[in-house]
């Protein structure tokens, strides 16, 4: 799998959020982990199908920690923050919705 850069995450995120229907960033929650997808639709209840989610692999687990922290306290969107360990190298974001755990 590709591993991204801060800027190349950031830059994902905000293009596919700009079509999730979310108004504001704190309709958005930004996570990281090593497997992103048993966080997705596992851990935060997020439907697979048919519904506004993203992931992308950091070059370590420190950038993910980075853009996660930028997500959450530059923007507002909502995340645990100082979740996951050593190997979270994942960055998440999903649109908060009925079916969805925060």
């Amino acid at each position: 799998m590709t591993k991204f850069t801060n800027e190349q995450i950031i830059a994902d995120i905000k293009d596919h959020a700009s079509n999730s229907g979310a108004q504001k960033w704190s309709d958005i929650y930004v996570g990281i982990s090593k497997d992103p997808r048993d966080r997705l639709f596992n851990g935060h209840g997020v439907p697979e199908k048919d519904y506004w989610w993203i992931y992308r692999q950091a070059i370590s687990a420190g950038n993910a920690r980075e853009v996660e922290a930028y997500f959450i306290n530059s923007l507002g969107a909502k995340g645990g923050g100082g979740g996951g360990d050593d190997t979270a190298d994942f960055v998440y974001a999903y649109k908060i919705g009925p079916t969805t755990r925060e």
